[in-house]
């Protein structure tokens, strides 16, 4: 059966004694004191990203007097060759400068796990062996995800390891799937999700969009005083909207998922262009449809989605949230932006406007599920193809409340 290769990057927490922390600081330290040289070199050599060429140039200069180990040297060439190779695909010409230290392992070779619990590393002196605690993610050392490699980082005073973890897993078959569900992604609802049952999860985005205005506000503020302080307080407070935003993402994607189960397709919107699209959104509303993560949130659940076996499908979002999915009818004046209602001109059925995308969603992958169907060959030899389901009029009319 055909598999997929999942990639996830775990984080431990590594508890050193005092003297193990000291190595750790002085290694960390001294890579970035070598990512410092070695950019400078690549810098002045037309930022040169390959690293064969960058190696031949610094390698024995790291060694001797930065004092890092071979696979270290290796690694820090490596990082900065990808630093500039990214750079030069962007169009940038500047100085790369690593300010913050962290340090990159391969499995193996700078790290390992050993029988009795601890975690070895490697540090400029020797190797070290420390206690580790994988709280929350527990379920990527139980022995079947194969380990790549580590970058240790120090914050806040402490250590971690983050690791990269891939691991094969057989996805349902397109046959097997017996679930559908339509995701509509949006603002006012952060998500909206139906499945084939006609059961409903509706992610409210209104304390997302009150939050989203407190950031605006403080920084409308800081911008103007224009000081060295206020700029790295925007700095700080960028973080710690990014982070925000990062954690709200995981808790939908988490949800959705679970909401789906096992033997699902999920669809969702491609959003692909939102941020060029401004000009038809109202200006006050232009912050919140092009700030949030959408393309973030999208790939969180494609991700978790697959670490179920579920399947995933992005389609163009377009009149998902005009057409009708009793009559079809399609009309912009269908959805009344402002309230967030959808009153069919021709039929007269009306919903909330975001549970109409989610229910149009739904019927793409329906009628999605349906042709891969046919396609496998087996019904049609049978003559047994049938009809894509429809939403009809009866499912549509399930319980509706507090969705307005």
């Amino acid at each position: 059966m055909l598999t997929i290769e999942i990639v996830v990057t775990a984080k431990i927490k590594l508890l050193p004694t005092p003297e193990q922390a000291t190595q750790l600081d002085n290694t960390l330290n001294a890579v970035r004191d070598g990512l410092n040289h070695a950019s400078k070199i690549a810098y002045n050599n037309n930022l040169l990203s390959g690293f064969k060429k960058l190696q031949k140039l610094v390698y024995t200069e790291l060694r001797n007097t930065f004092g890092l180990k071979s696979q270290m040297a290796c690694n820090v060439c490596s990082v900065v060759a990808g630093s500039y190779a990214s750079m030069k695909a962007n169009g940038e010409r500047t100085l790369a400068v690593y300010k913050k230290p962290k340090l990159q392992y391969s499995y193996n070779r700078d790290y390992s796990f050993l029988k009795n619990g601890l975690v070895s590393i490697g540090t400029t002196k020797d190797r070290i062996k420390l206690p580790f605690i994988t709280k929350g993610f527990d379920q990527y050392f139980d022995g079947s995800w194969k380990y790549g490699s580590a970058t240790l980082v120090k914050k806040k005073g402490k250590y971690f390891l983050y690791i990269s973890v891939k691991k094969e897993i057989e996805p349902c078959k397109d046959t097997e799937i017996v679930n559908v569900v339509g995701v509509d992604i949006g603002m006012n609802f952060l998500a909206v999700a139906v499945d084939s049952k006609d059961s409903m999860l509706f992610v409210n985005g209104r304390e997302i969009k009150n939050k989203k205005a407190s950031f605006m506000r403080t920084r409308k503020s800081l911008q103007q005083r224009r000081t060295a302080s206020s700029r790295r307080r925007l700095k700080k407070i960028g973080n710690r909207e990014n982070r925000w935003q990062q954690d709200v993402n995981h808790q939908v994607a988490k949800a959705l998922v679970e909401f789906a189960g096992n033997n699902s397709l999920i669809v969702l919107e491609d959003l692909t262009g939102i941020r060029l699209a401004t000009e038809r959104v109202r200006r006050r509303d232009r912050y919140y449809s092009v700030s949030w993560g959408f393309a973030d949130l999208r790939s969180k659940i494609e991700y978790k989605a697959k670490l179920k076996g579920i399947h995933t499908l992005a389609v163009d979002p377009r009149h998902t949230s005009q057409k009708c999915p009793v009559c079809g009818h399609t009309e912009r004046s269908n959805r009344n932006k402002k309230t967030h209602t959808f009153c069919c001109k021709s039929c007269g059925y009306t919903s909330n406007d975001d549970r109409i995308g989610a229910l149009n969603l739904r019927q793409m992958g329906i009628e999605y599920r349906h042709a891969v169907s046919c396609k496998a060959g087996s019904l049609q030899e049978q003559g047994e193809c049938q009809p894509p389901l429809d939403v009809t009029t009866r499912s549509l009319e399930c319980k509706e409340a507090g969705v307005a």
